[in-house]
């Protein structure tokens, strides 16, 4: 069996698609920057683990099982990027609150011609034939390679001077992976202010090297790009950096009593491989949010992608737990887990703890709700996320070696 989707929407898919990676796994550290059309030197997972379809914890157990470390540290590496960027996140929340705060500050207040420009660009009406190609493909695939959107978002932010984070909500909308950590804090990277001093800066000779020829065959505004041409904005840092406690969640849902609901939300759609899978709940719920407001949401393939991901989620948890399970439709979600919870008679909604992102925003209220109605929310952490997030404290390279001594424990992985 081999994978036919480009970015498999199913847990079963996504496996397909890790065990066929696995053979050329060892050439990613060499080829992995180059782009090309299908990208078949990445694996293409980024999707399924940002929904969690397959955590990191598994690919990186299969990877490591399969060849020696050295062969495929580069990959491991990359892998571990994603816990480090969730866990440093998970320590300065202010930075994600920041974000959304620019984000509809900018929308309403930005210059015109900001606004005007923004548009054009997004649009894929640049004037630099190569970066209207990389619109074009994350708008009509909902995905584009790591290097092509350093170079983009690069262009946006330094040689365009656009503000990074109208930059990083037109990321976060059109792309199947848009994963809140690695989605701001890349775009705050490039920008010169995830490494103070330290910006990425697009460049034609790098362009040159790694991106297809056939993707340069329009030379339209390249001549921007010249490497003499570039230089870096100043861009000032308005977000918190205050490095918080981390939420102190148990491993296991002692604290679920009496009748328990699974809240299966799209932070971690594989509860069944989880310290949950012993649980016996009464109900699985999904739930599918829709929109109330006006700004602009999530692009279709990215909605269709999630609505495909949760349906899968909510199949095999039906099946794992032997329990009713759905998924719903709903515009307020702490009424209709209200709702969902009084008709199942349940004493407690378990869930595992979401990230930094839009569905932690939405705990507050949803715990605010259910304890109004005599229910209890328990929030159960992945012992891969307790062991790595508090890692996350200072810059990667440190965090790297850090997590190697975990990576290369005795013990077994624990997901």
């Amino acid at each position: 069996m081999r994978s036919s989707e480009p970015f498999p929407p199913t847990r079963a898919e996504a496996w397909v698609r890790l065990r066929e990676f696995l053979s050329v796994a060892t050439h990613y550290g060499a080829q992995r920057n180059q782009v090309v059309a299908g990208h078949p030197h990445v694996s293409r997972l980024s999707p399924a683990v940002r929904y969690r379809l397959v955590s990191e914890a598994e690919i990186l157990e299969t990877v490591l099982a399969a060849h020696p470390f050295p062969a495929v540290e580069k990959f491991v590496q990359e892998v571990v990027w994603r816990t480090y960027w969730k866990g440093w996140l998970e320590l300065r929340p202010g930075v994600w609150q920041d974000y959304r705060e620019q984000v509809a500050r900018l929308r309403v207040s930005a210059p015109e011609n900001t606004l005007a420009r923004v548009a054009e660009i997004t649009s894929g009406r640049s004037g630099v034939a190569i970066m209207d190609r990389f619109v074009r493909e994350l708008v009509g695939t909902g995905y584009l390679h790591n290097h092509a959107r350093m170079w983009f978002a690069s262009f946006w932010i330094h040689s365009e001077r656009l503000p990074w984070a109208l930059g990083a909500d037109f990321f976060l909308r059109h792309l199947l992976d848009a994963d809140p950590a690695s989605n701001t804090l890349s775009w705050r990277w490039v920008a010169g202010l995830q490494t103070k001093g330290k910006t990425y800066l697009v460049r034609r000779s790098n362009l040159e090297k790694y991106a297809d020829p056939a993707w340069r065959d329009d030379l339209a505004g390249l001549d921007r790009l010249d490497d003499a041409h570039v230089s870096a904005a100043i861009v000032e840092d308005t977000a918190d950096l205050s490095i918080g406690p981390l939420n102190d969640w148990p491993g296991r849902p002692e604290a679920a009593t009496g009748r328990c609901g699974l809240w299966l939300h799209s932070d971690d759609l594989s509860v069944e491989t989880s310290r949950l899978a012993e649980l016996r709940p009464t109900s699985c719920r999904a739930f599918l949010s829709g929109r109330r407001d006006a700004s602009p949401g999530p692009s279709p393939l990215s909605e269709s992608y999630l609505r495909g991901a949760m349906h899968d989620a909510v199949t095999r948890a039906g099946a794992h737990f032997g329990c009713p399970a759905d998924l719903e439709h709903t515009e307020t979600l702490p009424a209709a887990m209200v709702d969902w919870a009084q008709r199942d008679r349940l004493n407690s909604v378990v869930t595992l703890a979401p990230f930094v992102g839009p569905v932690r925003e939405a705990l507050p209220a949803i715990r605010s709700a259910l304890l109004a109605v005599g229910i209890n929310l328990v929030l159960v952490r992945r012992p891969y996320d307790t062991a790595l997030f508090p890692l996350a404290r200072g810059g990667y390279f440190g965090f790297w070696e850090r997590a190697q001594v975990w990576l290369k424990g005795a013990e077994p992985f624990k997901v």
